[in-house]
């Protein structure tokens, strides 16, 4: 009765119900709003009623509701990114760099894309979210004409990675006094991290571009951990040799240990990322390895799904920040590109304003926003969010273009702070990657200064899980991190066993 429907249209039976409650759960509505808005429940059982008899179909018919008519129309492109150079590419060519020197884009056919509307792109992604109708099921491969639109579904190497959770902080917002806070859990992925979303795109154009004869012996990559992880994962799904440059002793054991048991060659380097970066660049112009670093544009396209997400779980509504921790900086433009790509298109009528959070060890972009954006490459220090630790990030132009664009600011935090509120977050339900805690711990000065507000729906991206970096977790619960007090230890009680005892300790 109070959806609207009468009996005539739909039968309600356990698989409505069962629809109903995943989708709701799918666009984001939190408890409380599901609680307090019987209208937004009905608008959100309305669009599950609408899909619910895609169970009835043959896999032909679900697969034919997944396409659009003339899907094959769609293209894209390499362009330079700097607006002075005007060289383009195909996106099967192996370069890296355009004609004078700069960085690439990925660059889309944006009339082919408006021919269709902004409702007919909503009801398209929403409609194939979360599905088992290949590739789609994917959270990258659902925006598959927004991505890589040319490539065919058999060279697509996938593993569901998408469909992250926006985990409502409700608790530790209200210790910031923040009534709207949520954590986008991007490390809910298949090998933990965020770089999963990237990697699906780089190593299916791999994959179709050995196919057609390209002379690609390997994939390779410079890392802080966690994009060798994935790099390593999707070419061993596809069954393409890799190559990892790691700095030595500067990554946790988790990470370590997934590019060796994925089968990856493994050069640990006696030097930081930033010289694995180098090294690997060089690598790469005297052997046939596809460099697969954010350098590489391809990955961006992948990452840019996440921004489209989130909207897609707030029902097509933009939050008014995102708060990204920033190293390499490759992140920050993709989150851009896919904001402004739905603006473009009409599914949205705003940009959000990004706020990019760094370690004080590792920070040159926050130096460069305090300097007016005159960037200076520096040495980075060691933190213990060390997927971050770089001094002299490749896609640091395009992050301020990015920030510029959606009049963005930089934070950054000390090691303590990020420890500090990472153990703080972790209380109200999380496990945060010390990343995540950068992010949190610029959130928080962000909302003292004023800068953003009690009400402002703010959307914090964790891109790490944080059963990857157990090692300094421990510590600092043990109370031996180095210049860290842990002012918020939550240290392990060992007593005999005794009932007696046991329970005088818990009262204590």
């Amino acid at each position: 009765g109070s959806t609207g429907f009468g009996r005539g249209d739909f039968e309600m039976d356990a698989a409505a119900f069962v629809s109903g409650a995943g989708l709701l759960q799918r666009v984001g509505v939190r408890p409380a709003t599901a609680r307090r808005g019987r209208r937004r429940c009905s608008v959100a059982m309305t669009v599950a009623i609408d899909e619910m008899s895609l169970w009835k179909l043959s896999d032909d018919e679900r697969r034919s509701r997944m396409m659009l008519a003339d899907e094959g129309t769609f293209s894209a492109k390499y362009v330079a990114f700097d607006e002075d150079d005007d060289s383009t590419y195909a996106l099967d060519q192996v370069v890296y760099r355009a004609e004078k020197g700069g960085l690439l884009d990925v660059e889309h056919d944006m009339d082919k894309l408006g021919r269709f509307s902004a409702e007919q792109w909503k009801q398209l992604f929403d409609r194939r979210a979360g599905r088992t109708v290949w590739p789609y099921g994917s959270g990258v491969w659902s925006k598959k004409e927004w991505v890589l639109p040319g490539i065919p579904h058999d060279d697509i190497v996938s593993m569901f990675e998408g469909n992250s959770n926006l985990f409502w902080a409700e608790r530790f917002g209200a210790e910031l006094g923040m009534s709207d806070l949520w954590v986008k859990q991007c490390g809910n992925s298949h090998t933990g991290s965020f770089k999963d979303l990237g990697m699906t795109a780089l190593v299916s154009q791999v994959n179709n571009m050995i196919k057609h004869g390209s002379n690609i012996k390997a994939v390779g990559c410079a890392s802080t951990g966690d994009t060798s992880a994935a790099l390593s994962a999707y070419c061993a799904a596809a069954g393409i040799p890799s190559v990892v440059f790691l700095p030595a002793d500067k990554i946790s054991i988790a990470q370590l240990v997934q590019p060796i048991a994925n089968g990856s060659i493994v050069l640990s380097l006696e030097t930081d990322f930033d010289g694995c970066m180098k090294l690997i660049q060089e690598v790469v112009e005297e052997y046939p390895i596809y460099l697969a670093n954010s350098m590489n544009s391809l990955r961006l396209e992948g990452q840019k799904s996440v921004s489209i997400e989130i909207a897609q779980q707030f029902d097509w509504q933009v939050p008014d920040w995102v708060v990204v921790p920033g190293g390499n900086l490759g992140n920050v433009y993709a989150f851009y590109k896919g904001f402004k790509m739905m603006k473009d298109l009409g599914l949205t009528d705003r940009l959000p304003r990004l706020a990019v959070a760094q370690a004080r060890n590792a920070n040159p972009l926050y130096k460069a926003y305090k300097a007016n954006w005159d960037f200076e490459p520096q040495q980075a220090q060691t933190t213990y969010a060390s997927a971050i630790q770089i001094g002299d990030p490749v896609s640091v132009h395009r992050a301020i273009r990015a920030l510029k664009a959606c009049d963005g600011v930089v934070e950054e935090a000390s090691e303590e702070e990020l420890m500090d509120v990472a153990a703080r977050a972790d209380r109200t339900g999380m496990f945060n990657c010390p990343h995540t805690g950068v992010a949190l711990a610029a959130l928080e000065k962000l909302r003292s200064s004023g800068t953003i507000n009690a009400s402002d729906r703010t959307v914090v991206v964790s891109t790490a899980h944080g059963l990857k970096f157990t090692d300094s977790k421990v510590k600092y619960h043990e109370g031996t991190l180095p210049n860290c007090e842990s002012r918020f230890a939550n240290k392990v009680v060992r007593i005999k066993a005794d009932s007696g005892l046991v329970i005088d300790q818990i009262r204590e």
